[in-house]
């Protein structure tokens, strides 16, 4: 199976394809990894949106919040529903401080956590209501942009059984980035779900895609990711 390439990237042959070991998705050992969907920088109402409407910046954030609207998490809720159909591991992850005056998170991170008012307890904490999790489905914080460092992610990927994980969330360059590359490091199987992503420029996101690929995992697009789980549907699955 070759190496998926990223919608919209150059389709010049890369030296490094040949050396990343191809493999296909096997729903007995998969898991949906959702991350990051929080109110916090996934709406444009609330925490980041609300900020830069406050500044006078909307604009800076129309590529974001168009491509979480249209496409991120239509995508995320359709892969949601058949996972969940189908009783396949989905695991949820937040980013933000636990504490009131955000003294848990590294200097890199405070300050915009302060700034969109990301700690628990918090709307903002929260994930986007389209997406809620069920009881049950595993809901991991933590306070740096890799969920390796600061969660029991790990630990609890393994004590499901998963070794092949499929990333979706925001931000792609950053947060799912990490994740999805420490998760290579430590022998996962790693497929980036590019529909299923989204960041503040399509650039930034097809850089991601695109060195990911070359020998870090496979990037595909959801349609890719049922199929091969043989999850296929219709489209008009109940996301509830």
């Amino acid at each position: 199976m070759a190496t998926a390439h990223t919608p919209g990237a150059p389709a010049t042959r890369d030296y490094a394809a040949q050396f990343n070991p191809p493999f296909g998705l096997d729903a007995g050992r998969t898991a949906l990894v959702i991350i990051d969907m929080q109110y916090a920088s996934g709406s444009r109402h609330h925490g980041l949106g609300a900020l830069l409407q406050a500044r006078g910046e909307a604009s800076l954030g129309t590529y974001r919040f168009d491509r979480i609207e249209t496409v991120v998490v239509p995508t995320i809720a359709r892969l949601l529903a058949r996972f969940r159909a189908h009783g396949l591991p989905v695991v949820f992850l937040t980013v933000g401080s636990q504490l009131p005056d955000f003294s848990d998170l590294l200097p890199s991170m405070r300050a915009f956590a302060q700034a969109i008012g990301n700690t628990a307890g918090t709307l903002e904490h929260r994930i986007l209501e389209e997406l809620s999790p069920r009881r049950g489905e595993p809901v991991l914080n933590k306070t740096t942009m890799s969920a390796f460092h600061s969660s029991g992610f790990e630990r609890t990927v393994q004590a499901l059984g998963a070794t092949q994980l499929c990333f979706t969330g925001i931000s792609t360059n950053s947060c799912v980035e990490g994740t999805a590359r420490d998760a290579a490091d430590r022998g996962f199987q790693c497929v980036i779900v590019e529909d299923g992503c989204g960041a503040a420029a399509q650039t930034l996101h097809d850089a991601t895609c695109v060195n990911f690929a070359r020998l870090l995992g496979r990037v595909a697009n959801a349609d890719t990711v049922l199929s091969e789980l043989g999850l296929a549907d219709d489209r008009r699955a109940a996301v509830g």
